[in-house]
């Protein structure tokens, strides 16, 4: 399964399924600067995520695996593809405010978590985790 560039629209439902348990609040926030990534089995999207610029850096959102599909390094696909991205586009810090279950995910990827633990009413816990700005060749 190959990461493709995706319109936010083919990605909400499995974002709002997987991360606002299918409710529509609170709203998902697409955002037109952008890019967002999709793999999918078949003809069905299994998992995806979007980078946009957001100070101090880059900003990784919307990361959603399906359940049936889990385990199976989509969610480290759609994340290297997000940083592939930030890379090719400047580079930076990139930062996210990554579910608590997810931190590994993250962790595996270079990033650190920065201050505490937090809970969101609607979403549950999260970090604020960074990737520190990577050395720019050239």
């Amino acid at each position: 399964m190959t990461t493709v560039p995706i319109d936010p629209s083919d990605s909400a439902d499995l974002r709002r399924a997987v991360l606002r348990n299918g409710r529509d609040h609170p709203p998902l926030g697409d955002r037109a600067d952008a890019h967002y990534v999709g793999v999918h089995e078949q003809d069905r999207l299994v998992a995806t995520g979007n980078i946009g610029p957001e100070p101090p850096g880059w900003r990784i959102r919307g990361m959603a695996v399906d359940p049936a599909h889990r385990g199976r390094g989509l969610g480290t696909q759609v994340l290297t593809a997000l940083l592939a991205y930030a890379d090719d586009h400047g580079g930076g810090i990139v930062w996210c405010h990554a579910r608590t279950g997810a931190r590994s995910l993250y962790e595996r990827a270079g990033f650190v978590a920065v201050g505490e633990e937090w809970a969101d009413p609607d979403l549950g816990p999260h970090l604020r985790m960074e990737r520190p700005e990577r050395a720019r060749e050239g």
